[in-house]
């Protein structure tokens, strides 16, 4: 891929170089949870089992506003580095940041295992609902199994785009989203697992992507991983936290959002009743903003990526 230079280009040509392809990853990654919606409910699930995915999907987004925060606060610090000509510490901040990842990637993962019962409850499952909540439980224990490399990958993509190769960041995205959506209607339907199928293509994607992304720390253009780079150095650590504070927060205000809808659902769906004079329930309520919420990451997805082009 023909390299960029930062320093020296015209900034209207570097915005279009990184935006665009910004733009499409982020649109692609949305695409992972509508895919999902889609085959679900065209399988026997239905809506139970997309209402049981949107219960799960503020735990994927917690996992998504961690893997920002250090994500993009290691690619910014990375940048500010670079352009006070501190190779070191460039290199530290790529090297630091992959370790709070994995180390953050670890803590998610047993929080997810341990306290399954506890983030559903949180985000609107309601163990009455048997059906719905079976399928929620069976999605979210699949689900951390591939958090790490999630968290990982997603995280790790950000220093890619700071590095200067914006469409290598897109292209790992891309690779993993293809292979889900290759991947549910298999596992769906031809091998008949419906949800826990939808979370196994899901995973695979994510996995795909993190090797991806991981194997372009052999091709790095302005950073290079040493022992020195991966220890964790205090100072670094903190700069890329408070430099990644603001992702962190946006994607926990989403989370909010949706644990609040959720639990309303949860609490009047069965006294809020349809022209038939029945009640609604709490399960077709769920899977219709599940549903909308997942559109509408897309366009939070172009906006979003529009900000990180204009940033690098």
């Amino acid at each position: 891929m023909k390299e960029l230079d930062l320093e020296n280009e015209k900034i209207s040509k570097l915005i279009k170089k990184f935006a665009i392809p910004c733009v499409i990853s982020m649109i692609v990654a949305a695409l992972y949870n509508i895919v999902d919606q889609i085959f679900i409910g065209w399988s026997e699930a239905g809506a139970f089992g997309n209402a049981a995915t949107n219960i799960v999907y503020p735990f994927t987004v917690i996992s998504l506003a961690f893997a920002l925060l250090i994500g993009d606060g290691a690619a910014a610090l990375f940048n500010l580095s670079l352009g006070a000509k501190n190779k070191e510490k460039a290199n530290k901040s790529i090297g630091n940041g992959l370790i709070l990842l994995i180390f953050i990637s670890i803590i998610l993962t047993i929080i997810g295992f341990a306290f399954n019962k506890q983030i559903l409850s949180i985000f609107g499952g309601n163990p009455k609902e048997i059906e719905c909540y079976n399928f929620a439980k069976d999605y979210l224990k699949i689900i951390c199994y591939g958090l790490p490399f999630y968290i990982i990958g997603q995280g790790i993509n950000a220093s890619i785009r700071s590095d200067g190769s914006p469409k290598y960041a897109m292209l790992a995205t891309i690779i993993g989203a293809i292979s889900n959506i290759i991947l549910d209607p298999i596992f769906i339907f031809i091998f008949n697992m419906g949800v826990k199928g939808a979370a196994i293509a899901t995973i695979i994607g994510q996995i795909l992507t993190f090797l991806v992304s991981i194997l372009y720390f052999r091709k790095s253009k302005s950073f290079q991983l040493s022992k020195n780079s991966v220890k964790l150095d205090k100072e670094i650590c903190k700069k890329i936290i408070s430099l990644g504070l603001a992702s962190l927060i946006t994607q926990l205000a989403i989370v909010i959002i949706i644990a609040v809808a959720n639990n309303l659902v949860g609490k009047y769906g069965y006294v809020s009743l349809a022209s038939t004079g029945v009640a609604y329930g709490v399960v077709i309520p769920l899977a219709v903003i599940g549903i909308c919420m997942k559109v509408f990451g897309i366009v939070v997805s172009i906006v979003i990526g529009v900000s990180l082009g204009e940033c690098l």
